[in-house]
């Protein structure tokens, strides 16, 4: 693969590239390790204050998700601590968690707000979403999810929290330019299938595309409100049903499928991806990396589920965590596979066979990280990168 500035130039067999290498390149052996494209994570709450660890610990005594909610806890727990922490320390705390992207071979994540669910809170967050994005090496694409729960102060006036977000969140959002997607929580007890429609028919109206969370803790119909808006993509779809695939399928909305959230929670219902698949849909994996019901970065560790859990084949999930997702984030020209022209985001990962990323799991298999022909992680010389002693990631040079 020969690179030039943030682009792939060419790809093909070293007789092809050799002849291409001149003095002033920067030679990158991977030593017969796989080589891929960097994961694109597509959904992800990455930016909040406060761990759940507590919550965590009551689940594993047989309180559920929602008991916990309505004592409290859950999203409204993250709102409150988030609610109390300034920019600077979501941006701190925010880089971090990029840190643990990175050493996942992620090279670009989804990244939702929903934990201020004021005006000011929802757009500190994405604040916070657009400085991450210029101060570290990973790639965020920001979605706006101030539907994300009921703010408790606006438990009795459901129909005053809906207009705030539509009439109030959204043109600031808007105006800033500081999301392109706008997501809804579709859910009996959070927004009703009508309170979805309001929402994200305004959010299309200010010119954003839509995602929803759908069918994740009931058949609520959250799947086929995504066909029907012609959303991007629908996501979750634990309890989405025959009905809803055929939808989703006639609208081409992609799925987007949390593994992570199921198993974190404890729970053994887990998306019919095969079913998704077998429809010809897009699926797309992701973590769903967040404080409550899925605290993992690790896009492995979701191949793995998915395999185990969902009966993909490796391959299959490998492709949903790449360039389908890619897709679904309206940049499948750009990211997610390894090809002339595209961002030269990839991945050398301490493994000989691909299948290996699912086979062991629990282990950081990312060796050397590369973001738009950068180096924005190493994990030991061992891959024998030629470079000199200066900062690589700030260097622009040719990468062969």
């Amino acid at each position: 693969m020969f690179i030039r500035a943030d682009r792939i130039e060419a790809v093909g067999r070293r007789r092809e590239i050799e002849g291409l290498i001149t003095a002033d390149c920067d030679v990158l052996d991977a030593g017969r390790r796989v080589v891929m494209p960097g994961f694109v994570d597509a959904h992800t709450h990455p930016v909040f204050a406060g761990v759940r660890a507590n919550e965590f610990e009551q689940r594993s005594t047989g309180a559920t998700y929602r008991e916990i909610a309505v004592r409290g806890g859950g999203i409204r727990s993250t709102v409150r601590a988030t609610r109390n922490a300034s920019l600077n320390d979501l941006v701190k705390s925010g880089q971090r968690y990029a840190q643990w992207f990175l050493r996942c071979g992620t090279t670009t994540i989804e990244a939702k707000s929903g934990y201020g669910l004021t005006i000011e809170d929802e757009l500190k967050i994405l604040r916070a979403i657009r400085q991450l994005n210029s101060e570290t090496p990973l790639r965020y694409v920001s979605t706006f999810l101030g539907a994300h729960d009921i703010p408790s102060e606006y438990r009795s006036r459901r129909a005053t929290y809906v207009s705030l977000v539509i009439n109030e969140m959204l043109p600031r959002v808007v105006e800033e330019k500081l999301a392109e997607y706008c997501d809804v929580f579709c859910e009996a007890d959070v927004f009703t299938n009508e309170e979805t429609r309001q929402i994200l028919s305004a959010a299309r109206g200010q010119g954003l595309g839509l995602r929803v969370h759908a069918d994740q803790l009931s058949l609520s119909g959250g799947a086929r409100v995504a066909a029907e808006l012609n959303a991007a993509t629908a996501d979750h779809l634990e309890h989405t049903d025959a009905a809803g695939i055929a939808a989703l399928k006639a609208a081409k909305v992609q799925p987007v499928l949390l593994p992570g959230s199921v198993y974190a929670l404890g729970l053994n219902k887990y998306p019919p991806a095969r079913e998704m698949i077998d429809a010809g849909l897009g699926v797309v994996l992701a973590t769903d990396f967040n404080p409550g019901s899925s605290p993992t970065p690790s896009m492995p560790m979701i191949l793995s589920l998915a395999c185990t859990q969902m009966k993909m084949t490796p391959a299959e999930a490998i492709t949903a965590a790449t360039i389908n997702a890619a897709y679904s984030l309206g940049r499948g020209d750009e990211i997610g596979s390894l090809e002339r022209g595209k961002r030269a985001d990839f991945v050398i990962h301490d493994c000989e066979d691909y299948r290996e990323l699912a086979y062991f799991f629990g282990i950081e298999h990312a060796s050397v990280v590369y973001t738009s022909g950068k180096l924005a992680f190493s994990r030991s010389q061992r891959a024998r990168i030629h470079l000199s002693e200066e900062d690589s990631y700030a260097r622009n040079r040719l990468h062969c």
